[in-house]
């Protein structure tokens, strides 16, 4: 038998995600077989699973918290943001076109709910309980007939829902009290506490409005929680991108610019959490400055981006900062931006059929209708990128493009890349002087060993003394899921809430 629980919000951003991701690891504790589930999300930042199938990074986060290998049926449908209004549609890790919102959400999501009920079924048939996180508002009157992410799924298999407000944002009591006078009866009737989240301050200062909220609402609050951050877990929205900078004073500054359509920024995490890295995102070319490292990360339109950068000034400040001697890397659509050229002879992100790069590296990229996903070993032999020479083995990726590099000139490669299909095949490229790269690769900087020495050179660079790697990524992320669990649990009434879900 599979037990549930819900977890729903009074709004986006209200910590969703990251209280089933402590759930997940709460339950694994506990000694249960927990599996997230998210019928459909909406995000930049997605990951691909061995399998080369896509789905949501949050997810992946939950997945890992529970500790699974992350799993499409996990999030069986994705809505990746290609332009105003309108979305990638990924449903079972495959694309399977781009629409409009109009037309997903008045034509298509209903269509996909059989891919969900299957989903879920599936987990449901294989663990001890699902985790299901739900998207938004529940009480979006204007999308619910459509729905297939919030009530919908909790009618489904009758899951108890929790609901969770942002009392850090003001008007935590009234969203509350407005979310559930929208819900139908029975909807209503599911919904079995509510958790109050980002709290900061006395919580006896808040005790009379905890007790106005159960009797107003008689639904019992069963937890609040502090709020917490720096919590070292994978974020997947861009907003946090407006409080994701690292320390301001550091010996090395690192500017990441911040694309309109910026995607997978989960890749600088690690280079944030360095002690001697200051890590910035920028989006003007005065916010630039004259950092130690420029970072084009991935982007989703890369057309689109590469318009941004040239119309913002950024373009013109990079490449001169690089012609007085700033090294510049370039993450996939950050990687093809470098080029010469960008070409879309199949319109697949943009009316243009090309756009002319930045031309710092010899390089075209022609963009195709068919995109590639999959997870890949890497190593590195005498990357000579800042003079690094690393040599290095047994390191992981994952691409997710759909353009395909051509090189105009010999040129030094990355790295070499093993695939599932194909081993020894070349990625990347470095310039000449050696102070510019480009890869497809995301997660690179995951990668400890290279991590430091890249930071290590850029200390070279402006006389500092070299540094000792400081921290072991994959055991950094499982004390992070440990101490979110032990938090969230010290602010749960968990045995209210594994007694909503049928269990002592």
């Amino acid at each position: 038998m599979s037990f549930s629980i819900m977890l729903q919000g009074t709004s986006s951003n209200v910590g969703k995600s990251i209280v089933t991701t402590a759930l997940c690891r709460i339950f694994k504790q506990d000694g249960y077989r927990p599996v997230p589930f998210k019928a459909q999300n909406m995000a930049l930042n997605s990951y691909v699973t061995k399998d080369g199938g896509e789905m949501g990074r949050a997810q992946v986060a939950q997945a890992e918290a529970a500790g699974l290998e992350p799993d499409v049926l996990m999030n069986p449908v994705l809505l990746k943001p290609t332009g105003n209004a309108s979305s990638q549609i990924i449903v079972l890790g495959k694309a399977v076109g781009t629409m409009s919102a109009s037309e997903y959400h008045q034509g298509y999501s209903l269509k996909a709910l059989g891919v969900v009920q299957e989903s879920l079924e599936k987990l449901q048939a294989n663990y001890d309980m699902v985790v299901i996180e739900g998207a938004g508002s529940p009480a979006e009157v204007n999308l619910k007939a459509n729905d297939i992410v919030n009530m919908r799924v909790a009618k489904l298999i009758q899951a108890p829902v929790l609901l969770i407000a942002d009392i850090d944002r003001g008007g935590a009591l009234a969203s509350v009290v407005g979310t559930l006078e929208l819900l139908e009866p029975e909807e209503r009737d599911l919904v079995k506490g509510i958790i109050i989240n980002k709290f900061r301050g006395d919580i006896k200062l808040l005790e009379p409005a905890l007790t106005f909220l159960e009797e107003k609402t008689g639904k019992p609050v069963v937890g609040v929680l502090p709020y917490m951050d720096k919590h070292g877990i994978d974020d997947e929205d861009s907003v946090v991108l407006d409080e994701k900078s690292s320390k301001e004073l550091a010996d090395l500054d690192i500017a990441v610019v911040r694309l309109p359509k910026i995607s997978n920024f989960t890749d600088f995490d690690a280079l944030a959490r360095e002690e001697d890295v200051s890590l910035r995102y920028v989006k003007s070319a005065q916010e630039l400055g004259n950092p130690d490292l420029v970072i084009l990360p991935g982007s989703k339109n890369t057309t689109e981006d590469l318009l941004f950068l040239k119309e913002s000034g950024l373009e013109k400040s990079i490449i001169k900062l690089n012609k007085q001697g700033t090294p510049i890397i370039g993450i996939c659509g950050g990687y093809q931006m470098l080029g010469q050229e960008v070409r879309d002879p199949e319109h697949t992100e943009s009316n243009l059929d090309s756009l002319a790069g930045l031309n710092l590296l010899p390089l075209i990229t022609i963009f195709e209708a068919e995109k590639i996903t999959r997870q890949v070993q890497v190593r590195a032999q005498d990357n000579q990128f800042l003079g690094m020479n690393y040599t290095g083995e047994s390191m992981t990726g994952y691409e997710i493009h759909a353009g395909r590099t051509y090189y105009t000139q010999e040129v030094r490669k990355a790295f070499v890349v093993d695939r599932s299909d194909q081993s020894g095949v070349l990625d990347g490229a470095i310039s000449e002087n050696g102070l510019v790269m480009g890869t497809y690769v995301h997660g690179i900087f995951d990668n400890d060993g290279l991590r430091r020495c890249l930071l290590n050179s850029l200390r070279q660079a402006k006389g500092l003394e070299e540094l000792a790697n400081q921290q072991d990524s994959a055991s950094l992320k499982e004390q992070a899921y440990e101490k979110l669990a032990n938090s969230v649990r010290a602010n749960l009434d968990m045995a209210k809430i594994y007694q909503v879900m049928g269990l002592k």
